[in-house]
């Protein structure tokens, strides 16, 4: 039988947070945080580019294994940021995909383009850690939150002065879709094992996507 890894990450993910709290304070973190204001706005890349392309930085998956351990960083994004891509998407994940907040600090200086993290966001303490490091959009996935708390995230990510992507898999996730969105996008795998789905249903719902 498959191990659910979506429940094993959001396991580590509360694990984890609790940790950092321990360490720095949700208050400190807050007081630490004086620029609110938008910076670089994914969304109106998307509309302003030809190509519509986040590219994607990450050293390793659950269901991979390591892609590359040692992946250079400032070699990669510079490439990325010249073949056209619309956005950045940095994984800060450690335990399963081998990146850290850092990476999105080093990323910064590397480029202008517009940086998600791409993270397993549950708390509110993860978007003030994204805008500190210098995020412009941070990645919302339903099949992790109830709606209330997507909406309640996705409200705090606006005050924070970040955009948010929002990860649906099936139709029953439509409803996370509030005027705090602002985009969505489709995941095509299955999250509990995530293995790549051929399912019909996923692929028709980019016509309900803003």
């Amino acid at each position: 039988m498959m191990k659910d890894i979506l429940k094993e990450i959001i396991a580590n993910k509360r694990f984890e947070i609790d940790v950092q709290k321990r360490s720095v304070s949700l208050e400190q973190l807050q007081n630490g945080l004086t620029d609110k204001t938008s910076r670089r706005s994914m969304r109106m890349a998307f509309a302003e580019s030809s190509s519509g392309i986040i590219s994607e930085f990450k050293r390793r998956s659950p269901s991979k294994g390591w892609i590359k351990e040692d992946a250079d960083i400032s070699k990669i994004i510079p490439a990325y940021t010249q073949a056209g891509a619309s956005a950045l998407s940095i994984l800060t994940d450690e335990k399963f995909f081998g990146g850290n907040l850092g990476d999105i600090r080093t990323v910064r200086t590397l480029t202008d383009i517009p940086i998600l993290r791409k993270e397993f966001i549950i708390d509110e303490y993860q978007l003030y850690q994204a805008k500190i490091v210098g995020a412009d959009a941070v990645l919302l996935i339903a099949a992790v939150l109830e709606r209330g708390k997507c909406e309640e995230l996705a409200g705090k990510a606006h005050e924070l002065g970040l955009e948010v992507l929002l990860e649906i898999h099936d139709s029953s996730e439509l409803a996370y879709i509030t005027p705090d969105i602002d985009m969505a996008g489709i995941n095509n795998r299955n999250l509990m094992f995530l293995l790549p789905s051929r399912s019909p249903t996923i692929l028709s719902l980019w016509q309900y996507t803003p």
